[in-house]
């Protein structure tokens, strides 16, 4: 018997079950019927991402970031291009400071780009600053690893 993971679709919010052998097979929402889990960062808003973190049985990595900052903006093809390369196995999540500054303080985000990992509803670590892409997949590894 497979592992049932439990996954939010970015598009309706509806919470899905998903066995874990059909995680790499491009699964769609059972609601909305579009795609559970896009190779590319999902825009979150607070009460989205806070579903995220309480339903998701797959790691969280959430960026927040604002569209004045310039090192936020540097990161984010990095933060893209790392989205894709791990696909199912990581969901990738932004928030914008600026739009959702009340989720931003419930997080205490103090400085931006802020990135958190979550597992299992609670967050693992978190990290200040852009990073180039070496630096973001080995802080990943380190802290998922586990």
């Amino acid at each position: 018997m497979s592992y049932q993971f439990q996954v939010v679709c970015p598009h309706c919010g509806v919470t899905n079950q998903l066995p874990e052998e059909r995680l790499e097979e491009n699964p769609s929402c059972g609601k909305c019927k579009q795609e559970l889990l896009p190779l590319a960062p999902i825009d979150v808003d607070g009460p989205l991402l806070q579903k995220h973190i309480q339903q998701s049985g797959l790691p969280l990595m959430v960026d927040f970031w604002a569209p004045w900052c310039g090192p936020c903006l540097a990161f984010a093809p990095t933060y893209a291009n790392f989205a894709q390369t791990v696909g199912a196995q990581l969901r990738c999540l932004k928030l914008d400071t600026q739009a959702h500054q009340q989720a931003a303080g419930a997080f205490n985000i103090r400085s931006i780009p802020t990135l958190m990992l979550f597992r299992d509803g609670q967050e693992i670590d978190r990290v200040s600053g852009a990073m180039q892409p070496w630096q973001l997949s080995k802080w990943v590894i380190d802290h998922l690893a586990n």
